[in-house]
């Protein structure tokens, strides 16, 4: 049976024994021996294939090309693989960590895990598996490593909402991360312990980053939360510790930047020798897209086919989606940005206008990480005439929804009711997207594979793709060689078409 361990803050003098706080009870999670199930680790071959999928389509935007000049100023040996570059330019492992991060990151189409908090547990295999290769880890470590980052990324999602007092839901990726390296290192309850408060403590900021005019740091904020996690264990391993109690002290995380000193969380754990099985409750997304949006995109396709007189902005007197308070106040109207509204918007912004993405997807009938993002895509005057008509509201039975811990109920759609100029009102709702596990056309391997194909085209060549398939698919059987050959190798040419910015790290540099 899981362990629900009671997390409240702690004046100093009642002296918290260290094995009753909530980090050291994360670490001997990650301590615990426990084999992954088949099915998980199934599903973690899954999540690689995934991060791989997205990486690939973002190596020539404009993030991915920094971090990877910053990775490439830091060679190491033996370190780490940085996505797009040959196995032997190896960079120091924070390093690739941070730029593999970002590459995954910068399209927002990896998977999502929504609860108290909301999250990207995928966030947690680049530091984990940058540290697997440089440390010479072989598969089944490997995995091991990756199943605990989920599976404390979950754990801390169901139960500790960041957001609500605006911190960036990257806080509970710290942890997570460092405890993951933890597993996949073997080390002590201890070292991993620390390890885990040192993450907590540096990787808290606010969630300015995903608010109004958001910026390229989207896609950096987990990427330095994974580079602060190995950063985390190396000093960890060297003996030096963290601050303490993190989570439960007066002037802890929970006291100050949290619910206050009145605050109770109830944290639900695995027990010993229990399975970890958290990433079997996230889910990927089919589209590139915020995740609530995931829903949003394939009522509106459907309804944009079904119903083809609604894309044109002279049928139209009104769009209202009702849907769960997350979505209409963070992607919604609710959140009060003007700049969700803009045609001249950056992609990271329209990325976080559910408003904007309901308009494409009606009148296109799709979505593509590309093109319905581009500036002439968003400034089509039919489209802008279209989009200023489209406003959310909260409705409570959806936000009871968004939150249920019923699988079965737990929905993150919403009832969209559009009135047209003739007073007909076209209304449809959809629960879950069509690549959820509850949804129309759930994501099995195949999809995932397909996915891969998909993003990676053009950007590899066809014998990289089948190469790091082949790879993927024997995760738990690879040898720690092949664990270094676990990445993608852009085709020739392509990263040098890209550029590479100059910074503080190349000052010197001829």
């Amino acid at each position: 049976m899981p362990y629900t361990h009671h997390l409240r803050v702690y004046k100093s003098a009642e002296n918290l024994d260290r094995k009753d706080q909530l980090a050291w009870k994360l670490a001997e999670l990650a301590t615990d021996p426990v084999e992954p199930a088949p099915e998980v680790v199934d599903m973690v071959i899954n999540r690689v294939i995934d991060n791989a999928a997205v990486a690939a389509a973002s190596l020539t935007r404009g993030p991915a090309v920094a971090s990877r000049a910053q990775a490439l100023a830091h060679p190491y040996r033996p370190g780490s693989t940085v996505f797009g570059l040959a196995p032997e330019a190896t960079s120091s492992p924070e390093w690739a960590a941070w730029a593999n991060g970002v590459a995954v990151r910068e399209l927002d189409f990896h998977d999502t895990f929504l609860a108290a908090e909301y999250s990207h547990p995928g966030d947690n295999i680049p530091p984990v598996l940058a540290v697997a290769q440089h440390a010479g880890c072989d598969g089944r470590a490997l995995v091991r490593g990756i199943v605990t980052g989920y599976e404390i990324q979950v754990d801390l999602v169901k139960a500790i909402s960041l957001h609500k007092h605006k911190i960036d839901h990257v806080a509970h990726l710290g942890p997570s991360a460092a405890a993951g390296i933890g597993t996949l290192l073997g080390l002590d309850t201890e070292t991993v312990f620390q390890a885990i408060g040192q993450a907590l403590h540096t990787t808290t900021a606010t969630r300015q980053s995903r608010k109004g005019q958001i910026s390229t740091w989207k896609a950096h904020a987990p990427a330095f939360a994974g580079k602060i996690a190995v950063e985390a264990v190396d000093r960890a391993m060297r003996g030096q510790t963290s601050p303490e109690p993190v989570y439960e002290g007066e002037d802890g995380v929970v006291a100050w930047l949290l619910d206050g000193p009145d605050a109770a969380y109830d944290v639900v754990l695995p027990s010993p020798g229990e399975p970890r099985t958290g990433i079997l409750d996230t889910y990927t997304k089919e589209h590139s897209a915020e995740y609530q949006a995931q829903a949003i995109i394939d009522l509106a396709r459907a309804l944009g086919s079904e119903r083809p007189e609604v894309r044109d902005p002279a049928n139209v007197a009104s769009i209202v989606l009702h849907t769960s308070h997350h979505t209409h106040f963070v992607i919604g109207s609710g959140a009060n940005d003007p700049q969700k509204y803009d045609p001249t918007a950056s992609r990271e912004t329209l990325d976080h206008s559910v408003p904007y993405i309901f308009a494409v997807a009606l009148q296109d009938g799709g979505w593509h990480h590309v093109d319905s993002y581009a500036p002439e895509r968003a400034q089509r005057p039919d489209t802008v005439d279209l989009w200023q008509r489209v406003t959310t509201a909260e409705d409570p039975e959806w936000t009871r929804r968004y939150h249920s811990t019923d699988p079965a109920e737990k929905a993150f759609g919403g009832r969209v009711e559009i009135t047209l100029t003739s007073g007909e009102v076209v209304t449809r709702e959809i629960a879950v997207a069509d690549a959820h596990p509850l949804g129309a056309r759930p994501f099995a391997r195949a999809q995932y594979v397909a996915k891969f194909r998909t993003l990676a085209a053009g950007v590899l060549e066809d014998a990289e793709i089948e190469r790091f398939l082949a790879l993927a698919e024997r995760l738990p059987d690879l040898t720690a060689a092949e664990v270094r050959e676990l990445t993608i190798v852009a085709r020739p040419g392509l990263l040098e078409s890209a550029g590479s910015p100059r910074g503080l790290f190349d000052l010197g540099v001829a």
